[in-house]
Formats: C-alpha cells, structure tokens, sequence
C-alpha cells in the first residue's frame, strides 16, 4: 500500500525544509524504542517517521514522490539508505553525523536519563525512590482530642484496594494539626521505602466544653439560688469530676477557676479547668415563688443596665 510521507510527519505537501526538519525532530523524539521500551509498536512506528524524513529532507527523492508517490522507488530511483536512521537522528540533535552519537546521548540525558555509556543500548534502571505521602482528615470530638483514643481509618489504595487502617490520637492534640504514620503510604518504587500516611485532625465543637489553649471552659448551669446563696457543685472536667465553691452573689457569666484541671499538652503542660456560671430558671415559675422574687426585687433595688448605654 503506497505510503503517503507527508501525513507520516503530520505535513502538508507545501511544507517547507524547516517544517520537514521540525517534525522529524518531534516525531523521533515521541517514538524513538530507546525511549519508548513498553511500546511494542515504538519501533515500527519510529521507522516510517525515517523512511519518510529520508525521502522529503533529499530534494530529488521529494521530488520524485510528489509526482509517483512513493511507489518510485521501484521505479530505480532507490530507497531509503538502510541502516542511516540512527545517524540522522544523531545528526538532528547535534550529534556528529557517520559513526559518533553524541547528540542522540545527549538527547537521552535530557529526555531519559543518563545513557549507558553512549552504546545506544538503552536506559538505566530507575533509582529505588520512596512512595507518595498519603493526606487524610478525620473529625474527632473534643474529648477524644483532649484525653486521646484510637480512629479507625477508611483508605482506597492506587491499584484501587480498599485497606482499614487504625490510628492512635495522642492525647491533648489541637485542631487541625496532624499525625504521621510513617511507612502507611503508597508502595515506594524499585525497592524504595514506603511513603507515609498525614493525617489532619479536625475537633468537633462542643455544646458544653470550649477548649482554649491548654483550658478548658466549662459552661455551668446553677440555680438562682446558688448564684444568689452561694454553694458547693460538681463539676467535670479532663481529669475527672471536682467539687467547686459558689461564691453568694454570683452572677452569669462569672467563671470559677480549678489549677491544673485543663488539658495535658504533649510538652507535659497542663491548662486549669473553668466554670463559667450559666443561672437557669425553671420552666414554670409557681405563684408563691414569683411573690417571694417580688419581694427580692422590691428589697434590692438595683439598676443592672444603668450603665448599658449606646
């Protein structure tokens, strides 16, 4: 079947020399075996870019296929040299041309490592490199951040297993931080160590606990008349439940302060814990109670807003 060069070298027919050259260049360069050792068809493919750039780049035989096809060289106008490919390559590169092949080494140097030794015979192997770093983010609650525990993690690998991984969350982690676990990652490459797998911390917020720093707050219910009388609550924490005083007169938002009750940082710092007062009133207030809080009123005669002001 006769061959139709031009479109071998993706050309039209009023293509100049310099755009003969340039495609050549590409295309040996995209399917040259050396540079293609998976592709099976590397080889084929690279010689009808030769035979092609063989006839276009000579004047004469160019001339002869524009008018017969490439059925010419049957015609006694010969063929493509067997055996010039390697050297015009070289040459295309700046090689020397004949028998040297600096160019087509340097060639390789740049497009597939080092050669072995400038015999043409192929690449080296790659280096041993170390696998890809897998990134995950899980969402922990707060005390779990706080006191420590274990998460179990969900991960598709690249070949598209599926792998349970379990994690241990070292106690007193701060949001967003991260963890490695090292040699969980991807499979390193020729014999390379593992990559490992970072994981980011995400803590959930809390309804009752507020972490700040090494602190933690407590947000505490109380009666009106423990705010009011004063007395002794419960109040639980990171290291457990402790007893705390009321002052008489307490009012919302007051915060009771415990040493050393907070959060144990991974320096072995520990934060205090506090209890800020929340008063809370019953759902349904009795007639006898609301006179008794009238006359508390009416006995202490106070302007809690007087210095609210715009």
């Amino acid at each position: 079947m006769a061959e139709d060069y031009y479109q071998t070298l993706g050309l039209t027919r009023d293509a100049s020399q310099s755009d003969i050259d340039t495609a050549y260049r590409n295309l040996a360069r995209k399917h040259h075996p050396d540079l293609n050792p998976d592709d099976k068809r590397a080889k084929e493919k690279f010689q009808q870019v030769q035979n092609a750039y063989d006839v276009l780049k000579d004047p004469e035989k160019r001339q002869m296929f524009d008018r017969y096809g490439s059925g010419f060289e049957n015609m006694g106008g010969g063929g493509p040299a067997g055996g010039a490919g390697f050297d015009d390559f070289a040459q295309m590169f700046g090689g020397q041309g004949g028998g040297g092949n600096a160019g087509f080494e340097d060639l390789f140097r740049q497009f597939a490592g080092a050669g072995d030794g400038g015999r043409g015979r192929g690449r080296r192997a790659q280096p041993p490199r170390r696998g890809r770093d897998i990134e995950h983010e899980i969402q922990v609650s707060l005390k779990t951040a706080i006191e420590g525990g274990e998460t179990e993690l969900r991960l598709q690998r690249a070949d598209g297993a599926m792998e349970s991984i379990t994690a241990r969350i070292p106690a007193g982690i701060e949001n967003r931080k991260k963890i490695r676990l090292r040699g969980k990652g991807e499979a390193g490459i020729q014999g390379g160590p593992a990559g490992d797998i970072l994981i980011r911390i995400i803590v959930s917020s809390d309804p009752v606990f507020q972490r700040l720093g090494d602190d933690v707050v407590v947000k505490t219910p109380v009666t009106v008349a423990e705010a009011a009388l004063g007395g002794k609550i419960d109040v639980p924490g990171p290291k457990g439940t402790i007893t705390m005083t009321i002052p008489a007169g307490s009012s919302s938002g007051t915060r009771l302060r415990a040493k050393g009750q907070g959060v144990t940082s991974s320096s072995g710092k520990t934060g205090d814990l506090y209890a800020e007062l929340k008063i809370v009133l019953p759902d349904e207030i009795d007639e006898r109670s609301a006179e008794l809080l009238k006359e508390f009123q009416d006995r202490n005669d106070e302007s809690p807003r007087e210095n609210l002001k715009w």
